[in-house]
């Protein structure tokens, strides 16, 4: 990961996103004080709309948060946005162990990984879609800090409507499945505490 780059890029085009994001959507936010100032961080969440990164990046002032992406955005048109955002590719037709390793390198040098460990938009009814083992797994591997991240209400252009919650951090241990539960629960009761999925 050229970090260097990355952060210049990142620089350049944060006050934009920030201003639109605020400007569009006026988002609320709550527990922003739970993620570290410092240190390997792995945010993780729900994901129902394309712009839930671009409204991660946009509350989370202090830290450039790496996505990991699918692997067809860095192919045409997006490629240099999300490769000058510093994401990280991900062969969703695979258990990709690459890009796992380049999170938990990402993770090492200090740096703040955000992840959706349902692994695409959840387009169902359900409240959730089960989590994806990857995000607990980087945690523990890199002892970084997890914390999770609801998302619930609306896009409404000038109106308020998003809501961004993170919760406190939660503790990884080796029984990774026990975890990936721990966090979904979380993730899942503050949905449903918030008013259900957001559209």
């Amino acid at each position: 990961m050229e970090e260097s780059k990355d952060k210049m890029f990142y620089r350049i085009i944060k006050p934009l996103l920030n201003f639109l994001i605020w400007f569009l959507f006026h988002p609320e936010v709550v527990g922003r004080e739970n993620i570290p100032k410092e240190g390997a961080t792995v945010l993780a969440g729900n994901h129902t709309k394309w712009l839930d990164p671009e409204m991660l990046c946009a509350v989370v002032k202090k830290r450039q948060i790496h996505f990991l992406a699918k692997k067809e955005l860095f192919k045409g048109k997006t490629k240099w946005i999300v490769k000058g955002m510093g994401c990280i590719p991900v062969d969703r037709s695979i258990h990709d162990k690459g890009a796992l390793n380049n999170a938990i390198k990402a993770l090492n040098a200090g740096l703040v990984i955000g992840i959706f460990p349902e692994g695409t938009i959840n387009r169902t009814k359900d409240v959730i879609m089960p989590f994806k083992i990857g995000a607990v797994k980087m945690t523990r591997d890199a002892n970084a800090t997890l914390v999770p991240f609801i998302i619930t209400g609306k896009y409404r252009l000038f109106r308020k409507g998003i809501r961004i919650e993170f919760k406190k951090p939660i503790k990884v241990g080796d029984n990774l499945d026990e975890a990936n539960q721990k966090l979904m629960d979380v993730v899942k009761k503050g949905i449903i505490k918030n008013g259900g999925k957001h559209e």
